[in-house]
Parts: structure tokens; C-alpha cells; sequence
């Protein structure tokens, strides 16, 4: 039985209301992708919880870009979630009521300037920014008056902000989920050939078959047609291209099975895969009736 791959079992997991049927029907049917899918749902669960981030530090940039890079990720997201900037937090507002106030207050009632604040007419002219500069002016002011301190609230915020982290580590989960899962998962079949199986006169069912080298070098048959048209039973035949010699696979009592291929058994000299129609009377010879045929490529 083929496995779920690793992305249709991820987007199980992470939405409840994916809308892939097939996928949620055969984890009631397999055993190992119901174990890998109930792994994927518990990271996912610890992720959804809220998380204390008082005690968490901050990544560095080579973080998101091992994540960015193992989850193949476009260009639009690059840029390290946690670098972007946010607005630093505001300062106190200062009270200017009272007698403090007065002391701040000028002698017509406005506002004094600060404590060492030169006059007007005592300013530089070499500390003066032209209009055409206001960028790179306002820069400047904000590196000499308190970068480090904007930085480290811009930093602050962006990890603190619940939408950052969980993607954050949502992408971090399923970069480990994904290399353990890839670890522990048994290598799957190699597809050694396959072919459309196309109805024969009298019949309308179609399907298709391939064959499936295991990693132990075992072969086997996969069929599967879109409906049962026998009157008697199926049977799996190899036949040769001549239809001189056919080797029979066995009975496939539904509209798909999987059949070994016997070991030694030389393929291009029965590429013919043939589903027949056989009848109850105990001749294990071929009936001469079949329902579908294809040739088998690699």
C-alpha cells in the first residue's frame, strides 16, 4: 500500500479541515501513516499553545535561513520575521504642570528649552542638515540619540509578538518533524514500469499497473481498475507479446491487488499485463476472455 507523502500528511495535521478525503480514509487503514500523522499533531498541538517568551532568546538570522532553505521557501519571505522592524516603544510623558513646570516654561509661557540647549543664533552652521538631507539627517539623529536602545525594542517586539513566533516555530517543527520522519521512514518502492490498462471489446473497464522493486530486490505487481466487469472471477496474467506464453499472477477478488512477481522472471519477455474474465469450472488455463491489457514500459 503506498504511504502518505510527507506534505499531504503535514497539511492533514496542521489544518482540521483539509479537505482530502483519500488521505484521511487511508490513515484509518494504515497503521504507520496514522503514527507519523498522530507525531505531526502533537508538535503541532505544542505549537498552538501559547508559549512564555520571557525567558526565550533571540535566534539569529542563520535560523530562519536554514528554515527558509529546508522548506524551500520563496523569495517573498527571506527576510527573518524576527528582524523586521517595529516601533519602538514610547517614553514617558514627561509632566509639565506645577512647579516643575514652571521651571521648563519660558517667560511668555511656552515651553523652555532644555538644560544646555544653545540659542538660536549660537547653533553651527557645520551642525545644520539641508532640506535635501532630511533622510539621512533624521538617520543620523536617530543613531547618535538612542539606536542601540530602538534596536533592542525592534528586536524585542518582533520576537514577542505571538503571529512571529508561532510561524516561527510552526516552520522549526516541521523542519525537525520532516528530517526525523525522512530518517525513520522505510525506503519505498522503486517503479521499474508501468502502463494504462485499456478495455478490451465487450468491456468498458480501464485502470492501471506498474511494477514495484522492493529494497530487498522482491518485484511485484500493482493493478487497479476502475470496475469488477467479471461474470465468473479476475485473474492477473503476464503474457508474452506474441501471446504465446503467459505466466498467471493470481486472483484479484476486488478492482485492485498486488501480486509478487516471481524472482528470475524476465519482464520484457512478458511486458502484457492481462486482467481475464474466468469461469468457475476448475481449468486453471486462461479463458481466452479478457477484460483489460496494457504494455508495460520502464
Amino acid at each position: 500500500m503506498p504511504h502518505l507523502d510527507p506534505e499531504q500528511l503535514s497539511l492533514l495535521a496542521l489544518y482540521d479541515d483539509w479537505d482530502d478525503p483519500g488521505g484521511r480514509e487511508h490513515l484509518l487503514a494504515c497503521p504507520q501513516c496514522a503514527a507519523d500523522y498522530a507525531a505531526l499533531r502533537r508538535a503541532v498541538d505544542a505549537v498552538k499553545t501559547t508559549p512564555d517568551t520571557s525567558l526565550l532568546s533571540v535566534p539569529g538570522p542563520q535560523v530562519w535561513a536554514g528554515i527558509h532553505r529546508e522548506l524551500g521557501l520563496g523569495d517573498y519571505v527571506r527576510e527573518d520575521p524576527l528582524a523586521a522592524g517595529v516601533p519602538a516603544e514610547p517614553g514617558p510623558v514627561e509632566d509639565v504642570s506645577g512647579e516643575r513646570g514652571a521651571e521648563r516654561r519660558g517667560a511668555d509661557g511656552g515651553a523652555a528649552p532644555p538644560a544646555g540647549t544653545p540659542a538660536p543664533g549660537d547653533i553651527p552652521t557645520s551642525n545644520v542638515v539641508p532640506l535635501g538631507d532630511k533622510t539621512s539627517g533624521s538617520r543620523t539623529r536617530r543613531t547618535r540619540a538612542g539606536g542601540a536602545g530602538t534596536d533592542r525594542a525592534r528586536t524585542r517586539g518582533a520576537w514577542e509578538r505571538p503571529g512571529t513566533w508561532l510561524a516561527t516555530a510552526a516552520a522549526a517543527v516541521l523542519v525537525v518533524f520532516g528530517a526525523v520522519w525522512a530518517f525513520n521512514r522505510p525506503p519505498q518502492p522503486q517503479e521499474l514500469a508501468a502502463t494504462q490498462l485499456t478495455p478490451l471489446p465487450q468491456h468498458s473497464a480501464a485502470g492501471s499497473a506498474k511494477v514495484v522493486e522492493a529494497k530487498d530486490g522482491s518485484r511485484s505487481l500493482e493493478v487497479s481498475l476502475d470496475k469488477d466487469e467479471a461474470k465468473g472471477y479476475q485473474e492477473v496474467w503476464l503474457i508474452a507479446p506474441d501471446l504465446s506464453k503467459l505466466v498467471s499472477l493470481g486472483v484479484m477478488n476486488s478492482t485492485s491487488g498486488t501480486f509478487p512477481v516471481p524472482a528470475g522472471l524476465d519482464l520484457s519477455q512478458y511486458p502484457v499485463v492481462d486482467v481475464s474474465d474466468e469461469p468457475m469450472d476448475g481449468n486453471p488455463a486462461h479463458s481466452t476472455i479478457s477484460i483489460a491489457r496494457g504494455t508495460l514500459t520502464s
